[in-house]
């Protein structure tokens, strides 16, 4: 298992893997026809371009016998100090073996070297495997919030916060 940092060239595979794993995965979270619009609002070429281009989002690959299973990416926020984790993502049939806990630590360490102190997410209220899973990992729940993402969608999560060690 290697996790190695993602460049533009990566990001149709990021885009196509994306996709995969949210048609497994937020069924009986959000419509299909929310995963289809965010799918479409966040994962666009043009949109994870940008991200790596103007808005400082680090992206993570995660490669397991030479199969790219999972990803990730960090960037700063507004607070000094404050990173956000924007996305972790690990193909179901690769959830339990420590993955996940692996992608995230590297993403933890990334953002100590970056300056942070601290790192946010945002995770949907009803998933709650991955609101578990943060919590065994450090992550408390800081705030509940109600985003409008339009086309009458929201985003229904709570942000929850780790303060990182400096070490």
């Amino acid at each position: 298992m290697e996790i190695l940092p993602a460049q533009e060239e990566h990001l149709p595979a990021l885009a196509d893997l994306a996709a995969i794993i949210w048609r497994q995965h937020y069924p009986g979270i959000i419509s299909p026809a929310q995963i289809e619009y965010m799918l479409g609002k966040m994962y666009s070429l043009d949109v994870l371009r940008d991200e790596i281009r103007h808005r400082e989002i680090h992206f993570y690959r995660l490669i397991d016998d030479d199969r790219f299973i999972g990803f990730a990416s960090i960037g700063p926020t507004e607070v000094p100090s404050t990173f956000k984790l924007h996305k972790l993502y690990l193909l179901p049939e690769c959830h339990g073996r420590g993955y996940g806990w692996r992608l995230l630590n590297h993403c933890e360490r990334g953002a100590v070297r970056l300056g942070a102190r601290r790192l946010i997410l945002a995770v949907n209220k009803q998933n709650s495997k991955a609101i578990a899973a943060y919590q065994r990992n450090g992550f408390t729940i800081a705030e509940s919030v109600v985003n409008d993402i339009g086309q009458g969608y929201v985003m229904d999560d709570y942000v929850m916060a780790k303060e990182l060690s400096v070490s």
